[in-house]
C-alpha cells in the first residue's frame, strides 16, 4: 500500500498501476476523487439487475398470495364478481413489488459493498488512520494475478509515494 499527499498524486499512481497491468486495487481517500472511478475497476452493475429481480419476485409473490387466498383457500362471492378479480389485486401487487425491490436494493448494496466490514487488513497499517484526514492510499491486493511481493513493492516505490507499507493479513 502506497501513501500519497494529494489526490492528483493518487490519481496518477492509480493510472500508472492500471497501465502496468494491475487490476485488483483499491484507493482510500478522505473525500471522493472522481477520476478514480474510471481508473479502478468497478465490481459490476449488479445492483440494478438485483432490484429488478427483487421487484418481479415481489409482484409475483403478492399476486400469488392474493390469488391463493381469494380463489383456493377462502373463496367469497362478493357482489357476483369472479374469485380471481385481478383489478382488485393490482394495488397489493404493486406494493409488494416496491417492498421487495427496496429491500433487495438495501441488502444488495450492503452485500455488494461487503458491508458491514468491521475488520480489513489495511487497518493493521498504522499510517492508514490518516486516510480519513489528509492522506491518500493506493492498495494493490495480493489476489491480483500480476502481484508479486517484491516486484509490487518496487513498483509502488517507483510511483514516488510518501510511504510504502506491506499490509499483513
Amino acid at each position: 500500500m502506497a501513501e500519497f499527499h494529494s489526490p492528483e498524486a493518487l490519481v496518477e499512481a492509480a493510472s500508472r498501476a492500471r497501465d502496468a497491468g494491475y487490476r485488483c486495487m483499491d484507493a482510500y481517500s478522505p473525500f471522493p476523487v472522481e477520476p478514480l472511478d474510471d481508473i479502478i475497476e468497478k465490481r459490476g452493475p449488479y445492483l440494478p439487475l438485483l432490484v429488478l429481480i427483487g421487484g418481479a419476485v415481489g409482484a409475483v409473490a403478492g399476486y400469488a398470495l392474493q390469488y391463493y387466498v381469494s380463489v383456493i383457500y377462502y373463496p367469497l362471492n362478493v357482489g357476483g364478481r369472479p374469485y380471481n378479480s385481478w383489478p382488485s389485486f393490482i394495488p397489493i401487487t404493486f406494493e409488494t413489488m416496491i417492498l421487495f425491490a427496496s429491500l433487495t436494493a438495501v441488502f444488495g448494496m450492503l452485500g455488494l459493498n461487503r458491508l458491514p466490514q468491521p475488520y480489513h487488513p489495511v487497518f493493521n497499517v498504522r499510517r492508514f488512520a490518516m486516510a480519513s484526514n489528509d492522506r491518500f492510499f493506493l492498495c494493490i491486493e495480493a489476489v491480483d494475478p500480476k502481484f508479486n511481493t517484491g516486484e509490487t513493492h518496487k513498483f509502488l516505490e517507483g510511483l514516488s509515494p510518501d510511504h510504502v507499507s506491506v499490509v499483513q493479513h
